[in-house]
């Protein structure tokens, strides 16, 4: 149908014909058929607004499933450890690295665990990014104006942001610690004022117990250091202290002895990664002369070898006569004059 418009003195033809058509496609095509805005307009609501926004919801689901699966892609690699490459492959002949892969069932798992929460993480993220999104679109395919909805979000965040800090700060933490790798359940930490063997990882505390049982819940936007016992692997330190009048050289001789011994033991294998070092004289003292042995060994096993290993000591310095230095503590008493002496003596 022509509509024409009277312009002065002049008709001029529309271009387009005259609808009530906002928006859409489908609703000026079924104008264009039928001529019929009503019906038009009907078509658009039953047929156009229902399919676009299915199809929103479908383009939101197959954008989500895309996403997961890149997840889980980085996920599978992230299960298969930090180490590099070149380092796995210059362990894996040595002594060292059979002594991990004695450990590889505990390690994997937690490492799997690991990847996990990180998959868990970053999926719940994806999902809420893309139900804002898909959310935003939907509602402004029905026709309303979502500017005051952003805009009424971003006061909301900022709202946010500055009364609930510590709670952002706890949050973001939490999320590069994990991403970081800094620790993870069965790490044993020193976080400061607690340490302890952690028992649970989330996105705001963390929670370890310590030697004597204590639980500890500690913020993650406070932890300001981390110091990890148990990644990779830990080395035993013994201090040793002798007295001045032994022979250094007969005491490294029966230190190193006793290590490689330790090193030796089948009840030790895997336990210690690398031959013991006798690193010499540590310090002079005043109870004595300090001796330093190290032994590198796997992921917190350090405590239970430096036991073993100063009762080996002990036993070795018994049996080759060398004395373990003990503090000498000397204690007087200042005597109360005597009666004789204090009486005054008279001069001839």
């Amino acid at each position: 149908m022509n509509v024409t418009e009277v312009s002065g003195s002049e008709t001029v033809p529309l271009s387009a014909p005259l609808t009530t058509c906002t928006d859409g496609n489908l609703c000026n095509l079924v104008y264009d058929w039928t001529g019929n805005d009503t019906a038009a307009n009907v078509t658009d609501w039953v047929v156009g607004k229902p399919s676009a926004l299915i199809g929103l919801i479908i383009i939101g689901l197959v954008a989500r499933w895309l996403l997961h699966r890149v997840i889980d892609r980085v996920v599978k690699r992230a299960e298969v450890g930090v180490l590099p490459n070149r380092l796995s492959r210059a362990i894996s002949g040595s002594r060292a690295g059979a002594a991990l892969n004695l450990r590889d069932d505990a390690t994997y798992t937690r490492r799997v665990q690991r990847a996990a929460t990180m998959g868990t993480l970053l999926k719940s993220i994806v999902s809420g990014v893309v139900f804002t999104v898909v959310t935003l679109m939907f509602i402004a395919e029905l026709g309303y104006d979502i500017a005051p909805l952003i805009a009424s979000a971003g006061i909301i965040g900022v709202a946010l942001g500055f009364g609930s800090q510590a709670l952002v700060k706890d949050f973001l933490s939490g999320i590069f610690m994990i991403f970081e790798d800094q620790y993870g359940v069965g790490d044993v930490v020193d976080l400061g004022e607690a340490s302890g063997t952690v028992e649970a990882v989330s996105l705001r505390v963390t929670r370890l117990r310590d030697v004597n049982g204590t639980v500890w819940y500690v913020r993650n936007g406070e932890i300001l250091r981390v110091g990890n016992m148990s990644q990779n692997w830990a080395r035993t330190v013994l201090d040793v202290t002798v007295g001045y009048t032994e022979d250094l050289a007969q005491v490294r001789r029966v230190l190193d002895d006793v290590a490689h011994d330790l090193w030796e033991d089948e009840d030790f294998k895997g336990l210690i990664i690398e031959p013991p070092e006798v690193w010499g004289v540590e310090s002079l003292g005043v109870d004595g002369i300090v001796v330093r042995v190290t032994l590198k060994t796997a992921p917190m096993e350090q405590w239970g070898i430096a036991r073993a290993m100063r009762e080996r000591v002990k036993a070795r310095f018994e049996h080759e006569g060398i004395d373990l230095a003990v503090a000498q503590r000397v204690m007087w008493q200042e005597s109360a004059p005597s009666a004789a002496s204090a009486e005054p003596t008279e001069e001839a």
